[in-house]
């Protein structure tokens, strides 16, 4: 999208204070613990690009608040390496990097703000190199810290820690089948069916790369069969979170050009178990 669309979308350029106004208009404030998911072209023309963004934000939440976003690993070995001709293989565990969460870029397709925030000077970000978030501000650490090795959406988690510390999540533009969090409740949700998924990856130990096997929920292709209960053409997540909104629960509003949502994260936890169950229990 060019230049002109986006201003022209956003009646004219979106500033630093422009995106903090609109924040705090939307009910984000000091002191708030956030993990947000943004849409840049949904926003409009912002003056200064993912920067902006993040300073308009700790410019809201303050020197007591906190920001976190999922990174997951760029360039992380595919899951079915381990179907390859046995030589490809061999080559892969020789000449892999081990993940690395200074180095190792964030998943592109998560968008430019999680690369951007990571990169932040005093930002941390979690030792699980498929399921990796970094954070930056007060409780940066106590979010990110120990990320369990296997079920890194569950319990002990920075998704777990996020819910039971108030936190919440801001949906800047991004499409609502981008909330995360609801991986957390996928993890906590008592239904049949639970998809599962084991793989290797490489990460330092001691300052050595090494192979590990992980075990986690299905958050690529999902961790249901959601087709009881969503329409063939639709997005589980987004019909959760259209669910979540029809309820009550979240508050919406206008972000630069961006329709943009805030949610209390222990309420969508709660919501996506009792959902989950409810429509796949049968």
């Amino acid at each position: 999208m060019d230049e002109t669309t986006l201003l022209e979308r956003s009646g004219g350029p979106v500033t630093r204070r422009r995106i903090a106004q609109d924040l705090t208009a939307l009910g984000l404030g000091a002191g708030d613990t956030v993990m947000f998911h943004t849409r840049m072209s949904a926003i409009g023309y912002v003056a200064g690009g993912p920067p902006t963004v993040i300073s308009a934000l700790l410019d809201v939440v303050g020197a007591r608040g906190t920001l976190m976003v999922t990174c997951g690993w760029n360039d992380a070995p595919p899951y079915d390496f381990v179907t390859w001709p046995q030589e490809w293989q061999d080559a892969l565990r020789a000449g892999q990097p081990a993940y690395d969460p200074v180095l190792s870029e964030a998943d592109h397709n998560n968008g430019r703000l999680p690369e951007a925030l990571r990169r932040w000077p005093g930002a941390v970000r979690s030792r699980h190199p498929d399921a990796s978030f970094a954070a930056l501000g007060a409780r940066a650490s106590e979010l990110t810290a120990d990320h369990p090795w296997d079920g890194p959406h569950g319990p002990g988690s920075p998704l777990a820690r996020l819910a039971a510390h108030g936190g919440r999540v801001l949906l800047l533009g991004a499409p609502l089948d981008t909330m995360t969090l609801l991986h957390h409740s996928e993890a906590l949700a008592k239904a049949p069916g639970k998809r599962f998924v084991e793989y290797e990856q490489p990460v330092l130990a001691g300052g050595e790369r090494v192979w590990r096997r992980f075990h986690d929920i299905d958050s690529e292709e999902g961790a249901f069969d959601y087709s009881p209960a969503v329409p063939e053409d639709a997005e589980p997540f987004e019909v959760i979170a259209r669910d979540m909104l029809a309820a009550g629960i979240g508050r919406e509003g206008r972000v630069g050009a961006a329709r943009s949502v805030l949610f209390e994260a222990a309420e969508v936890v709660d919501f996506g178990v009792s959902w989950i169950e409810e429509k796949l229990n049968g």
